[in-house]
């Protein structure tokens, strides 16, 4: 296929989807005139059901909580994938990943950047404790504040290297980080059915709305995703970050024993 004709396709598919998006914003309701039934009766049971103030979280982590199982696991799923893939690919951690891998230029960071990186880290994971605790009375929660959470790990390997952030989150730990929150939430919704009557009941008590001890598991629930969330991003990222720094020293290995073999 040309170039041409590739382009040809790609503006024609473009121009479809933009229609398509069009003509699906043109159908939305003004601004405040929302008119969904399910929503309109969560706004008025929420918050005497279930003791939180955050009703997306009540939704996620209580009335639709097996979706968010799902959706959990498929970060969990994900995860799993990637280390699968990049392992094979450069033969099972053959060798100690270095920043200093053959052909990757790994230029010098100013000490500026490195303060000012290193200064953020604890802030960082701060405010990421700070969105899962308070997930149920605040906009926020387990998959938010694992995101920033994994943030803070990022900032180590910008701010020093990868073995740096290796040696502050080694593999172990986020595995266990992983598989904790993603088991630990599957059990919670398990604890419905063993202590109350439907899977995913909150059969804890429930507290004061407001109040940072309340809305039963759902806390519960938020720091199971958190911890899952957390662990499954830095994982990833640690397994980019190790495919990068070693599969071209891999690649320069091969290339200089054929040449040798020649």
């Amino acid at each position: 296929m040309s170039d041409r004709v590739r382009l040809t396709v790609f503006g024609v598919s473009l121009a479809g989807l933009l229609a398509l998006l069009v003509w699906g914003l043109a159908g939305l309701p003004d601004f405040g005139d929302f008119q969904g039934a399910y929503g309109q009766l969560l706004n008025r049971v929420a918050v005497p059901e279930r003791s939180t103030t955050d009703v997306v979280t009540a939704v996620n982590f209580d009335y639709r909580g097996f979706d968010t199982l799902g959706e959990e696991f498929i970060l969990f799923a994900a995860v799993i994938g990637v280390a699968s893939i990049l392992r094979t690919l450069r033969g099972e951690r053959i060798r100690r990943p270095d920043d200093d891998a053959a052909g990757r230029h790994v230029p010098e960071t100013s000490l500026l950047v490195r303060v000012t990186g290193l200064g953020l880290v604890a802030p960082t994971i701060l405010v990421g404790i700070y969105i899962v605790a308070h997930g149920h009375q605040t906009p926020g929660g387990g998959f938010q504040g694992g995101v920033i959470l994994a943030t803070a790990l990022l900032l180590i390997y910008l701010s020093a290297d990868y073995m740096t952030m290796r040696a502050v989150g080694p593999t172990w730990l986020i595995e266990l980080a992983e598989g904790l929150g993603a088991a630990g939430f599957a059990l919670i919704g398990v604890g419905g059915l063993v202590f109350g009557s439907a899977f995913f009941e909150n059969f804890l008590g429930k507290g004061t709305p407001g109040e940072l001890p309340s809305a039963g598991t759902i806390p519960l629930s938020n720091t199971a995703v958190g911890l899952a969330v957390t662990g499954g991003f830095v994982f990833m990222l640690s397994e980019f970050l190790q495919q990068a720094l070693t599969h071209r020293r891999v690649h320069h290995h091969r290339r200089g024993g054929a040449r040798r073999a020649s």
